[in-house]
């Protein structure tokens, strides 16, 4: 429901669009209405032999106009001489400037005095590495000024000066400072010498601090922005996967893809409290994932609930072409400074601000994209409907007593007829072979059983022609320039995805403005604004439920024409009686993405704005204000018919979300001898709304007709979550001759949502870096070799809405004008989850930086883990939160960096990384039900944990077996099961790996991205669906025969065990091995290896470009999820499942839908 409030908002921010381009306007006329004004301006003077100052206080004392200039102009002794009479101010100011060598800026009453452009003198060039490699973004100063500037993308420069000679300081990251004489205004080519020995790289940290990354005493990693579009996904944090060791992401597949990113394991049994940080330009945002109301993937959770719907979490939506780079501290030590929040690690964002860019620069990109299906189960299309047992049979001998032939006994009739009772009502696929017979079939014309028999033929294509090829076409323009001033960027981003299931997708609009500029010597002032529009006509519907598309996947026959579907509605019956000839349980496929809608309109925006003060050259003061919110309205519409509400439904859902942050950092810097230290004392304070409103009508008066004034019967229900966070923090760093440093940190937080007495926590750190290389003396093939060491102590503080469930009084019920006593009782001294981490690693490198190590071994305790333990029916309560047990996570993380080839023509550069976790539950409560604690359960397969166990450990039924391993079958050839739940698997890999490789040949690049998961346990609802139906080609075995003897023992009763040699039915068979109730059964190994990426680019020459107005041209094509290798019988091992209200769980596949492979073609302009 859309409030005043609401509507205000929107209707400010729209006016604020407004009159940004109103204003933009503005400032275009602006200089020609200023030149028309100085001309209404007359008057007239006469003076000799007078300096130009004095030639100018003299316009100021017979006019309103004052003048600006520098030191330039008032020191120039030279002497003029001018006489005007009732001449226009424009034309006096002309002449002036034409006999002085100036030129004039009116803004309002204020002119100012610059150099005239014809007395400007230029210095070009371009810079290069020792091959000859432009380099972007080198720094060159004007010695003895401030004045300089920065290389562009193709390594060029130009630069305004006053006249020759002069010396640049030319200085870039990674290599040595350079002195360049310019004697005369011929262009330059600087070679820069790569500076081996160091590691002199500014990496962004915590609180968005840029440091050397040799100083740092924790793991880190920073991916460039190019990575993140060279193959340009949905989701931008899926151009992460495979490139950061001790990363994986969460993601459930879908055209908005929502995703977590996971940091060295699951520290909380909560799956909500496990994503890392996100922190965009110093703020950190959180990552809520707003769902529309079912709480589990399979059957939505209960038997009358609608399917989950994904409309995207916090950051789904973030565009990748505003990211500079994304910095990954990947340990509590690299995020303790944001203290509760810190428990996970920090995914570091920094948005592009057009540093770097001298003078004006356009950029317009398009990237053009294809989704196609190629990974399919492997359906069996040999028989056809039918269950293939009890009434669907004939009779088992003919009329002279003879059997018949399992075969022979299938039969097909769809209705009653001659040939028998109608057996078209069945979902398996145990019915006749396709051999060329005829049978009474359903008939489309006649919307029920055909008139004459028909061919009884399969149709091959009955699942895959539902799917079409995605199209997602992004455009991005970004306009940038910037001086020795600053800098300012602004970028509008359009993107339109057509997804694979028809008529589903999105449409995104961005707007971005980054700016910097330095006021005076002293204040700097920034700010960032991203606004970002994503609407929606149609998102599918997720997981197992009789409207999803996974559940028709599953339920359609191979003998059953999809275009037989495609009316929708039987005739004459629009909008009231759908098609679904053969179970009201499966519903029509078209309808679920032509009537069967989850729109969504979303704006949200982020921003904030930073003053950078110098109170002293050793003294800086940082003051921020950030805001990060959206409105999100969902709607959903069902129509008459289906199963779930036989007479249509109707929901609306918004969801505002405001997050207020206001920090300040105070820093000092200093040496002495050989020491230097910086001090950082600093403040936050977060203010946090997140409010929930859902509407929704159950029964339509009027069909089709989709508004809550329509419904039979109306329902509200209201959510609000408020949060506020007091901080201070502070970290001292202390180095000793440039080789040792060591960090401390301390940050105390008071957090509104834990009891009053447990409000206050402090998180302290420590964490240092030596650089051995420097301290011994060693060979000369190493070049670097570093070894860190850190400690912290951090928060958890998970996402909103399953952080506390603590309500102490009464809360609002779904029926109007009543309330519900709340069911766990409220904690009086409930406490955040605490980290405990430390970490030791080093950092190795050789042959002048072309190999490197990067090694981290870490163990992280997590305590105080949230549980709900049961109560006794007399306290009035069932159950009470509380803070219980502990988790360990113990993990070793290598990133090893070569390049076996680098001359001028030819460069390869190889990267593998590969990381090791594993969890492990160190206690529990000691009320924990059956000494174990469950985190989900769906369709029959659970996630537990248990002491001694790990934190994401698959449970469920399976099969009973015998001492040597071997399945147990009862007397009548049935498989036996466990009565209880047993531990099926971990969820979680044993390791996971990523292999990459850049190839270089002049202009053209090559990238492949591989990556590979070994070890973990995944659960498939849908194969044992598919199975236990008869529709993989697996359950063919035993078709011929019409039964099959189970592998297995039977047991003897006196403690020995003999072979299984009892057969039974082969529908039986395929249902009894594969239930729903055997976890075990349809449970499978995760592991897979992945080509994730391939790029082929091409940068066209300066050579070329020459000859055009463009400074950059780059074309490129790629593919994403290209092929993969994998025991996993569904889609893909990887995508996780959407299950327990708005959490992913990876482990537990529920209606999983296809994963497209991706093609495309991107192209990048500058000038």
């Amino acid at each position: 429901m859309k409030t005043p409030l609401r509507f205000f908002t929107a209707l400010n921010l729209k006016m604020g669009l407004l009159l940004l381009c109103l204003s933009a306007m503005a400032v275009q006329s602006q200089a020609r209405a200023e030149k028309t004004n100085l001309s209404k301006v007359r008057l007239s003077f006469s003076l000799e032999d007078a300096k130009i100052t004095q030639v100018l206080s003299e316009i100021e004392r017979k006019t309103a106009y004052y003048f600006v200039f520098d030191e330039n102009v008032s020191q120039d002794a030279s002497l003029f001489s001018f006489q005007f009479s009732n001449e226009p101010l424009a034309e006096i100011l002309d002449q002036i400037g034409q006999e002085a060598g100036l030129s004039f800026e009116a803004t309002n009453k204020t002119i100012t005095v610059l150099p005239s452009q014809s007395l400007r003198q230029t210095v070009t060039g371009k810079v290069t590495d020792s091959t000859g490699e432009p380099l972007p973004g080198v720094t060159l100063l004007i010695q003895g000024t401030s004045k300089g500037g920065v290389t562009g993308p193709n390594g060029k420069f130009r630069l305004e000066i006053e006249s020759f000679p002069l010396t640049l300081i030319v200085s870039y990251l990674g290599y040595k400072t350079q002195q360049v004489p310019v004697q005369e205004a011929a262009p330059l080519t600087i070679t820069l010498e790569e500076n081996v020995s160091a590691l002199d790289e500014v990496v962004v940290t915590a609180l968005g601090m840029k440091r050397e990354e040799k100083k740092l005493g924790y793991a880190q990693q920073t991916i460039d922005a190019r990575q993140l579009t060279d193959a340009r996904p949905n989701n931008w944090s899926e151009a992460l996967r495979g490139k950061v060791p001790g990363l994986q992401i969460n993601g459930l597949g879908g055209p908005v893809g929502s995703q977590q990113i996971i940091l060295r394991g699951n520290s909380s049994l909560d799956p909500g409290n496990n994503g890392a940080l996100i922190v965009i330009d110093g703020v950190p945002i959180q990552n809520e994932h707003p769902g529309s109301g079912p709480s589990n993937g399979y059957m939505g959770g209960s038997a009358s609930n609608d399917t989950p719907v994904d409309y995207g979490n916090a950051i789904s939506d973030l565009n990748p072409d505003d990211i500079e780079s994304v910095s990954v501290l990947k340990g509590p030590a690299a995020s303790a400074l944001y203290g509760y929040q810190a428990a996970n690690g920090a995914v570091i964002i920094t948005t592009k601000s057009g540093k770097g860019q001298k003078g004006l620069g356009v950029t317009i990109s398009s990237n053009t994209k294809f989704d196609n299906i190629q990974r399919w189960p492997d359906w069996q299309y040999e028989y056809g409907q039918g269950s293939g047992k009890g009434g669907y049979l004939k009779p088992a001998t003919d009329e002279n007593g003879n059997p018949v032939p399992y075969n022979d006994r299938l039969y097909y009739t769809y209705g009653a007829s001659e040939d028998g009772n109608s057996t078209a009502g069945s979902s398996s696929a145990f019915g006749p072979k396709f051999d060329g017979q005829y049978y009474y079939q359903y008939d489309p014309t006649l919307e029920g059983q055909s008139a004459e028999r028909q061919l009884w033929r399969p149709y091959e294509n009955n699942r895959t022609d539902f799917w079409q090829t995605g199209v997602t076409q992004t455009t991005n323009l970004s306009i940038q320039g910037g001086d020795e001033k600053g800098s300012m960027r602004g970028s509008i981003t359009h993107s339109k995805n057509d997804w694979v299931m028809p008529n589903t997708g999105f449409e995104q609009l961005s707007l971005s403005v980054n700016g910097n500029y330095q006021v005076t010597d002293r204040i700097k002032l920034s700010s960032v604004v991203d606004y970002r529009n994503r609407t929606s006509d149609n998102l599918p519907g997720q997981g197992y439920n009789n409207h999803s598309i996974a559940y028709f996947m599953i339920f359609q026959n191979p003998n059953v024409d999809l275009a037989w579907y495609e009316p929708i509605w039987k005739k004459g019956q629009e909008q009231v009686d759908m098609i679904r000839p053969y179970s009201s349980y499966i519903d029509n496929p078209y309808a679920m993405v032509y009537e069967i809608q989850n729109s969504l309109d979303q704006y949200a925006i982020t921003g904030n704005f930073k003053m950078d003060i110098e109170l002293h050259p050793k003294v800086n003061l940082m003051l921020r204000g950030a805001l990060n919110m959206y409105d999100k309205n969902m709607d959903q519409e069902r129509p008459y018919d289906i199963n779930r509400y036989a007479r249509g439904y109707y929901r609306k859902t918004n969801v505002f979300k405001q997050e207020v942050n206001t920090d300040f950092l105070l820093t000092y810097t200093d040496t002495f001898d050989d020491w230097e230290v910086t001090a950082n004392v600093g403040g936050n304070r977060m203010d946090y709304r997140y409010l929930r409103q859902d509407s929704w009508a159950e029964g339509l008066e009027i069909p089709g007709e989709y508004n809550l004034v329509n419904g039979s019967q109306l329902f509200t229900s209201k959510f609000d979550g408020y949060n506020k966070v007091n901080s201070l923090y502070g970290m001292v760093t202390v180095g000793w001759q440039d080789k040792v440093f060591l960090d401390l940190t301390g940050r105390n937080d008071w957090n509104s949502i834990l009891p009053k007495h447990n409000q206050s926590y402090f998180f302290p750190s420590a964490s240092s870096g030596i650089i051995l290389s420097e301290i011994f003396s060693m060979p000369n093939s190493i070049s670097f070799a570093k070894l860190r060491a850190s400690i912290a102590q951090v928060g958890g503080a998970g996402k909103y809405g399953n952080r506390y469930s603590t309500d102490k009084y009464y809360r609002r019920s779904d029926f109007p004008g009543s309330a519900l006593a709340p069911t766990s009782l409220y904690n009086t001294d409930f406490k955040p989850e605490i980290t405990t981490s430390k970490e030791l690693g080093i950092d190795f490198r050789m042959f002048q930086s072309r190999l490197k190590l990067d090694v981290a071994v870490y163990q992280n305790n997590s305590k105080n883990q949230i549980f709900n333990a049961p109560l006794p029916y007399s306290s009035g309560y069932r159950s009470v939160t509380i803070n219980a047990g502990e988790v360990r996570n113990r993990g070793i993380e290598v990133m090893l960096n070569g390049s076996p080839v680098k001359n001028r023509n030819f460069k390869w550069n190889t990267t593998l990384t590969w990381a090791k976790n594993k969890g492990t539950v160190l206690s529990l409560h000691e009320n924990a039900e059956g000494g174990r604690f469950e985190m989900l359960s769906s369709s029959g397969a659970k996630l537990v944990a248990v002491e001694g166990g790990s934190p994401a450990a698959l449970y469920g039924r399976g099969y009973k077996r015998s001492p040597e391993g071997e399945i147990i079958f009862d007397e009548n050839g049935a498989p036996e099961m466990t009565d209880d739940i047993i531990y099926i698997g971990d969820t979680q890999p044993k390791w996971v790996a990523g292999f990459i490789n850049t190839f270089q040949y002049k202009n053209f690049r090559i990238n492949a991205v591989i990556d590979a998961k070994y070890g973990g346990t995944i659960y498939s609802h849908t194969h044992h669906k598919l199975t236990q139906q008869g529709k993989l080609k697996h359950t063919l075995v035993g078709r011929e025969e019409g039964e099959l003897v189970g592998k297995g023992v039977v047991d003897n009763g006196d403690g020995t065990y003999s072979e299984n040699t009892t057969p039974i039915s082969i529908a039986n068979y395929y249902n009894l091995m594969y239930p729903l109730a055997n976890t075990e059964a349809n449970s499978f190994d995760a592991s897979f290896i992945k080509l994730r990426e391939v790029t082929l680019s091409y940068d066209f020459s300066e050579k070329f470009l020459a000859k055009t107005p463009l400074n950059e041209m780059r074309l490129s094509v790629y593919g994403r999820n290209l092929a993969v290798l994998s025991d996993f019988p569904i889609y893909d091992p990887e995508v996780a499942g959407f299950a327990g209200g708005t959490n992913m769980h990876p482990g537990v596949e529920v209606g999983q839908m296809p994963v497209p492979n991706e093609y495309g073609v991107n192209v990048v302009i500058g000038f």
